[in-house]
């Protein structure tokens, strides 16, 4: 027979529905785990995925205009835009437009630096920031007028 006082070291021993509560408590966790780090990827390949676009767009933008001053207007107004269109919010942007081959045949390089903000993150633990850049390179038509005029000839 067993005694009184070895009633509770049994009790404690017994280890009947311990993988039950624990998976009870240990689930909710590492569900929690997996929707963090998958709302922490997903933004940061967004925002790379919308820049990328941003930078296809303004190069685009670039290649079609006359002079380099409006090619880089045209490429600064074109990725703002773009990522605005998109909800990418960055806390500063910048766009530089290499128009060295703005004539028939060369090509346009436009690069465009954004600072995403992660600021709405906060809560998730997610730093305030990081900065991404894309650059992409667009042809110019190579049937398109060397003229100022505006019209082909």
């Amino acid at each position: 027979m067993t005694s009184a006082a070895d009633q509770p070291h049994r009790w404690w021993r017994a280890d009947d529905g311990s993988v039950t509560s624990e998976i009870t408590l240990v689930v909710p966790l590492l569900i929690m785990l997996l929707v963090f780090v998958g709302v922490v990827i997903h933004r940061g390949v967004d925002a790379r995925i919308r820049l990328d676009d941003a930078a296809h767009q303004a190069a685009r933008a670039a290649s079609i205009e006359r002079t380099a001053t409006a090619a880089a207007k045209a490429a600064q107004s074109t990725a703002a835009a773009a990522l605005a269109d998109a909800g990418v919010t960055c806390r500063s942007l910048s766009t530089t437009a290499s128009t060295g081959g703005l004539r028939p045949g060369g090509t346009v390089s436009v690069t465009v630096v954004c600072d995403v903000d992660f600021g709405d993150a906060l809560i998730l633990g997610v730093p305030g920031g990081k900065r991404l850049s894309a650059t992409a390179i667009e042809p110019v038509d190579v049937w398109r007028s060397t003229t100022n005029t505006g019209t082909p000839s």
